[in-house]
């Protein structure tokens, strides 16, 4: 739930905090003071598009900062990231924010940490629904009637619907493939000689990593074959000179002719035994390296073009042999990939019948199951409607099919929303069959039927009640208060209202004003109660706040409201 909202610097509103509660909440005041502006900043914290517009004239930005009583395990990765002073208990209040500023992007905040825009739908989406004044156009849209159908019909109904549409998906991307066959089959055939002519070029070299590794150093020792074999002779010579080998035989000689028997002595004689030993051995293995220097001129001449022909592939494919083994493997991937849909080109066509055989299947059990869920919502709806002033009124959720052999994204059904405002009249779409007041309340309706199952903790209404008044005003309120206490769980309901019948059911009530200070225009905010409310609802009924009649008029609305909750 919302604990409290801080706006700042948004359009008539300089500095104003609202704290919230469990129940119905209403928002009211004069014409102008900045209501809507509340809604506004509620609909920026679910992610809504920003325009410096809406920032005060003067202010270089404006801000709406929100404290959320939020179970941070169920939060979206993204915003229940660790802090630097480690992670948040679970129970810890969260803070969203979202700032625009007069000139730039707008930037939003949880925890005091940058996160994207999306993240704040992520995190605020299933918890807060706002339903606006102008609703009922919005209900015109037959995707939004579909949808708004779907979210009625249940959970059950929501797995078979997410169930069709990755089939759907799967069918779409089968669709896609066989275009593919179809209109790029010259290019496909360009394709493939070009990637079976880079491997072909390749795997002619049949590239050997560690004896290619070695071909500068072969290369070398070819090229100085006759001054490498002078120098290694050299060496053999020097190690093998009468001086260097008479002098540590005999170093070996008179040190095992030593007079005493000493166990130090014995070891430097084991040493300089197996240096001579060792000395021995590299001597022999430097004449061996000696005489495997080639002086091959057709050896050279092979590797020099070797080495030209993999400098050409690496220019070409990788700047290291390992790069161009690795192009070589996804070359090979494309073509198989390509020789793939060469050879599903028969079999594809027979996919495609069956994936759509299902695909049809599975909306027709969309269909029933929508036509089930749409004679239960029209029962729900018609019985909001009578309470609504609308009693005559027969609302009906039209599922047929779209005119189309071809399965759509969400099934191959067609929702309409129509409306029968009088006996004896046909049932019409509710932008013909309805005038803006009853399709205002036919809005109001819909949405609360659906806010009966919906999972959302706060619901917000933004002056739905218009064009309404008297008695239907006070089921309109009364309606408000009994979805802020339904479920089983606490419910925050807030709603933006003009009206007195409405706001007189409020368990919480805030007005809105407007004072003039220094020449500017200043909103302001404050929850009231008692007397005050009162004095409220005198205003908004028309009287003088001073005025006994309208007072009294007030107190009794106010009684009515409360025994009608309490019965």
């Amino acid at each position: 739930m919302i604990e409290e909202l801080h706006i700042r610097g948004l359009g008539v509103i300089e500095d104003v905090s609202l704290v919230l509660a469990p129940g119905l909440t209403v928002v009211t005041g004069e014409t102008g003071a900045g209501k809507t502006m509340i809604v506004t900043a509620l609909e920026l914290l679910l992610g809504a598009r920003s325009s410096t517009d809406l920032v005060r004239r003067g202010a270089s930005f404006a801000s709406v900062e929100a404290v959320l009583d939020v179970d941070r395990a169920l939060m979206p990765d993204r915003a229940a990231g660790d802090d630097v002073s480690g992670p948040p208990a679970e129970d810890a209040a969260c803070i969203v924010a979202r700032e625009i500023p007069a000139e730039g992007r707008s930037r939003a905040r949880v925890d005091g940490r940058l996160v994207p825009i999306a993240t704040l739908q992520e995190l605020l989406g299933g918890m807060v629904e706002v339903h606006g004044q102008h609703e009922h156009v919005r209900l015109e849209r037959p995707a939004v009637q579909r949808a708004m159908l779907d979210r009625f019909a249940g959970e059950a109904h929501g797995r078979r619907l997410a169930v069709y549409r990755e089939r759907y998906a799967a069918w779409r991307m089968l669709e896609r493939r066989q275009e593919l066959l179809r209109t790029d089959a010259r290019e496909r055939a360009r394709r493939l000689a070009q990637l079976q002519s880079e491997r072909d070029e390749i795997d002619r070299l049949s590239i050997d990593l560690d004896a290619d590794a070695r071909i500068d150093t072969d290369l070398d020792r070819l090229i100085n074959a006759d001054e490498l074999r002078r120098q290694v002779d050299l060496a053999v010579n020097a190690l093998g000179s009468d001086g260097a080998g008479e002098d540590l035989a005999g170093a070996l000689t008179a040190l095992r002719r030593a007079p005493v028997d000493d166990r130090d002595l014995e070891a430097l004689t084991e040493r300089l035994a197996a240096l001579i030993r060792e000395l021995s051995d590299l001597a022999a293995d430097l004449a061996s390296y000696g005489a495997d220097v080639e002086d091959d001129g057709e050896r050279l001449d092979a590797l020099q073009l070797r080495k030209r022909d993999l400098t050409a592939v690496m220019r070409r494919f990788g700047a290291t042999l390992e790069e161009v083994l690795s192009f070589r493997d996804e070359v090979d991937a494309e073509l198989r990939e390509l020789l793939a849909l060469e050879g599903d080109a028969e079999g594809l066509g027979a996919e495609l019948d069956a994936a759509r055989d299902e695909l049809l299947a599975l909306a027709a059990e969309l269909t029933a199951s929508r036509r089930s869920a749409a004679e239960s919502l029209a029962r729900i709806v018609d019985g909001h409607l009578g309470e609504l002033g609308l009693e005559h009124a027969r609302f009906t959720a039209a599922v047929a099919s779209d005119g189309s052999d071809r399965p759509g994204p969400d099934g191959t059904d067609e929702v309409v929303f129509l409306l029968a405002a009088n006996p004896g009249e046909p049932a019409a779409r509710l932008g013909a069959g309805a005038s803006g007041g009853e399709r205002s309340r036919v809005a109001l309706a819909i949405e609360v039927a659906l806010a009966d199952v919906d999972d959302a903790a706060v619901l917000v209404f933004d002056e739905v009640d218009a064009g309404v008044g008297g008695s239907t005003a006070i089921a309109v309120g009364e309606k408000l208060a009994r979805l802020a206490h339904s479920g089983t769980r606490p419910r925050q309901v807030l709603c933006v209202t003009h009206l007195a019948q409405v706001a007189a059911f409020a368990d919480v009530h805030h007005v809105v004003e407007k004072q003039v200070r220094g020449g500017r225009t200043v909103t302001h905010v404050r929850r009231i109660e008692d007397a005050s409310r009162v004095d409220e609802l005198s205003r908004m009924l028309g009287g003088e706040a001073t005025a006994e009649a309208g007072l009294d008029h007030a107190r009794r609305l106010l009684e009515a409201a409360r025994m009608r909750i309490a019965g």
